[in-house]
């Protein structure tokens, strides 16, 4: 077939090889290198693309938006903003202006936080107007018109025509409103199209530029869905009926039907199609596993063509298999057989199409394809100084629990000597709810199996990508169920005969730092040690009412998921049972970290201390919730790597 040569001849020069065997000797400083490039948009007409590039100034990077002229990659422009203010994201109104949210460096060696500010500005940085934000009198030409927002600000959606306004959504810092405004881009003149008595919705917007759907959650944590009626003229409450889980995503070109996230009793989430007049179901992705993920858009007007299972290695799923998006995506993917390939973005007559491929052991690359002439570009690797050769496989895996409930996970094995059983390190994920482990490349594993060690990732009740009711298992579990999953999954592993079940550690950040400590103190004989990384070590903490009296939504979401009371919240606080942890601890954290404050770090050190096991201590002063400066980072993997091979041997 003609078109398969002509694949053949393009990508079999820009590829990336096919992964083999993960080889040993990985530096270190492969696995902390920053990215140069990254998030690339390409415009509405397909003859510019906008990146986020990563450019000196002074002794650090700074992340600018820089646009680059198509197919030849010509730098045109660049969008800068003043010191220690970055692009967080951005879209493409027209084909040479663009929208960009905000975001704000702290310190010069800390991530930059959302500050809800939004501007927007052509591609070679002229005409630059401020949108939203608490600096509307400063910047914005019509900042006496509306005064500072005391608010978060996003892009919610850009209409499909490209005529240089968005939609914007925006929420007060105080009070329970959320407010959607459309915006002239140009101008900064907004009309408000929608005002909602609850916080912190979504607005669902039909390709009209009728707002149709808003979803979130109300102040009591319950599911909150409400739909915009025409006749008579209000947002009305809805969803009970529709079934557990019903959320529309998108809306067909025409508008005569919409896209649902939909789960009629619990369980894995469809994606279905549903005619507005009729009502008329047709369901597109069902799988019994796991809900579906990575939608992707095909080039009219975005309505989606294929998706895959959160479960497992991704395997595209077409919706129809002869439809020209399927054709091409099979078509790409056939020259990528190790990788999973995704659209990313078409231009507005689906002439030149931005797509990227990625695997369990390739952190991806990204492509630009014209679809006149079939051939495609390289643009850049994410992560350059990753090798794929010698990165090592994750396997996904399947057993059940104690309770007999099924579960997932993956076991990344590191390259190692026929007959001899590596090590094994337990690394549970973070948030719990709704967050899950994939098969993608993960740098934690990949950075512990380049030093001998076997990684088994378990995806808990309570994680998401298997529904609503596998999420709710988890509920009021922290310390029960959830940690008999991992423990469940660690004794499957040694089962296999492939790791050494007398040298394990358990290693985690955020929720998987409270597991690694809770394991300890539950499991003294099964792991020799502990590693819990920005974790939250004191139930009591997140519960206490001085810290939610502004939020109820996340009072009442605590208490729904965590539990409530001291003695409840006692039992499963690693704080509380810090006499039962015998094995090495070492303990990580961020000095201004929001999300885990400090405090639950230093209370897990005293009880430690208190109970005659002092912990190895790293406390990164200007750090939040996650290491951004390099230094920190990489002195958290030397520490990782040392402490690992005191006590679990080479």
């Amino acid at each position: 077939m003609r078109l398969r040569s002509l694949f053949l001849c393009t990508f079999l020069l820009a590829a990336r090889a096919a992964p083999v065997l993960a080889a040993p000797g990985v530096p270190l400083a492969a696995f902390v290198y920053e990215d140069q490039f990254s998030r690339p948009r390409l415009a509405p007409d397909g003859k510019h693309l906008a990146l986020t590039v990563r450019v000196p100034d002074g002794d650090r990077f700074v992340p600018v938006v820089m646009v680059y002229s198509v197919p030849e990659m010509q730098m045109t422009g660049a969008i800068r903003m003043p010191a220690f203010e970055v692009p967080l994201d951005y879209r493409w109104l027209t084909t040479t202006r663009l929208a960009i949210t905000k975001g704000k460096e702290l310190g010069s060696r800390e991530k930059p936080v959302p500050t809800g500010e939004v501007l927007a500005a052509e591609l070679d940085g002229s005409k630059q107007e401020y949108l939203y934000g608490y600096r509307m009198r400063l910047f914005s030409s019509r900042g006496d018109r509306y005064g500072n927002d005391e608010g978060f600000g996003y892009i919610e959606d850009i209409p499909r025509n490209h005529n240089s306004r968005l939609f914007l959504a925006a929420h007060p810092w105080e009070g329970s409103h959320s407010m959607l405004y459309d915006v002239d881009s140009r101008s900064a003149v907004r009309t408000l199209v929608a005002d909602l008595p609850a916080p912190d919705l979504g607005f669902v917007i039909q390709n009209s530029g009728q707002p149709r759907y808003a979803y979130g959650a109300d102040e009591n944590a319950e599911v909150l869905l409400m739909r915009y009626d025409d006749a008579g003229k209000r947002w009305q409450k809805t969803g009970e009926q529709l079934g557990r889980r019903y959320v529309p995503l998108v809306f067909s070109a025409d508008d005569r039907a919409m896209y649902v996230n939909y789960s009629k009793d619990g369980g894995p989430d469809q994606l279905i199609r549903e005619d507005i007049a009729s009502g008329k179901r047709t369901t597109l992705f069902a799988d019994k596993a796991g809900s579906f993920s990575d939608i992707m858009v095909a080039s009219n007007l975005g309505e989606p063509f294929a998706a895959h299972s959160a479960v497992g290695r991704p395997r595209a799923v077409y919706f129809d298999e002869n439809g020209e998006e399927a054709r091409l995506h099979k078509a790409l993917s056939a020259q990528f057989p190790d990788h999973y390939l995704h659209f990313v973005d078409f231009s507005d007559d689906g002439g030149v199409l931005l797509f990227g491929v990625s695997s369990d052991r390739d952190p991806g690359s990204y492509y630009l394809l014209d679809r006149k002439t079939m051939k495609a570009s390289l643009l850049f690797s994410s992560l350059e100084t990753i090798d794929p050769d010698k990165m090592a496989p994750r396997r996904p895996v399947a057993f059940r629990a104690r309770d007999g409930l099924e579960l997932h996970g993956y076991l990344t094995m590191p390259a190692h000597a026929p007959g001899l059983k590596p090590p094994l390190v337990l690394m549970p994920h973070g948030g719990p709810f709704g967050i899950f482990d994939g098969w993608f490349y993960d740098n934690d594993a990949q950075f512990l199996a380049s030093r001998g060690y076997a990684v088994l990732q378990v995806n808990f009740r309570g994680s998401g990508g298997r529904g609503l009711d596998f999420k709710e298992a988890g509920y009021r579990e922290w310390g029960g169920k959830i940690q008999d999953d991992l423990v469940d999954g660690v004794r499957w592993a040694v089962a296999q005969g492939e790791v050494d079940g007398k040298r394990m550690c358990v290693y985690g950040a955020s929720f998987g730092g409270y597991s690694a400590l809770m394991l300890a103190a539950r499991e003294p004989s099964l792991f020799r040690c502990a590693v819990g990384y920005l974790g939250v070590y004191d139930l009591n903490l997140l519960a206490r009412p001085e810290n939610n009296r502004l939020d109820a939504y996340r009072a009442a979401y605590i208490g729904k998921t965590v539990g409530a009371g001291k003695a409840e919240l006692d039992k499963a606080s690693p704080v509380a049972l810090a006499a039962k942890i015998t094995v090495p601890v070492l303990l990580v954290h961020g000095g201004k970290d929001k999300r885990a404050p400090v405090e639950h770090a230093e209370a897990m050190r005293a009880a430690l201390v208190k109970a005659g096991h002092p912990p190895e201590w790293f406390l990164a002063p200007n750090e939040g919730h996650g290491f951004y400066d390099t230094k920190n980072v990489t002195e958290f993997y030397q520490r990782l790597e040392s402490f690992l091979g005191k006590h679990l041997g080479p």
